[in-house]
């Protein structure tokens, strides 16, 4: 099984170094969403990640206890492999709350004690940017996984005073916990720095 793991997770990378998730398209730009709210958050998590209204809800209910409404979400899909060093891909759309929706891709590099390649449809709640430009930069985090087939989960990444909330759920195969970063761009970058 280790090394079935570790050949998909060779082939998974080789690929993601070729071209960045999905070619050059970002996901459809989403329909317009004036409801940040908890259950406006529970909602469209529900909708895009496809997860029961209880998974949506235990994963919103912490962030929103934590840090309150959202100023913006970012959509979108990802896929990611490893073999202690790792490497994710993903684009999506930021929505602001005041309506500005623009594409963007994230990209970064991780490691760890970690195995396996997973895709992911994503959705990140945004605290703290009031400016979209500032979403262009690098965000340190970490993050466990442990899933055969399906899984959902979420972690925190921050940088300066924005804190950026991804959920995944995806599948795959995975098992570890790593560090790393996503990089943030207007554009997809095959070099994940």
């Amino acid at each position: 099984m280790t090394r079935i793991l570790a050949a998909l997770s060779l082939l998974f990378l080789a690929s993601a170094c070729m071209s960045p998730r999905s070619g050059q398209n970002a996901p459809p730009p989403p329909p317009p969403n004036s409801d940040f709210s908890e259950s406006g958050a529970v909602n469209a998590i529900e909708d895009w990640l496809g997860v029961s209204a209880e998974t949506a809800g235990t994963l919103v209910e912490r962030t929103f206890a934590d840090l309150g409404e959202p100023i913006g979400y970012i959509y979108g899909e990802e896929a990611s492999g490893a073999i202690g060093a790792g490497l994710r891909y993903g684009s999506g759309y930021l929505v602001m709350r005041n309506g500005y929706q623009m594409p963007v891709y994230w990209q970064g590099p991780s490691i760890g004690w970690d195995l396996g390649a997973n895709a992911s449809k994503t959705f990140t709640l945004v605290y703290g940017l009031q400016n979209p430009d500032r979403l262009i930069q690098r965000f340190p985090g970490v993050e466990g996984t442990a899933y055969l087939v399906g899984g959902v989960g979420a972690n925190y990444q921050r940088a300066e005073n924005i804190t950026l909330v991804p959920m995944r759920a995806g599948v795959g195969a995975r098992l570890g916990a790593n560090i790393g970063y996503l990089a943030y761009s207007r554009e997809p970058r095959v070099v994940p720095f």
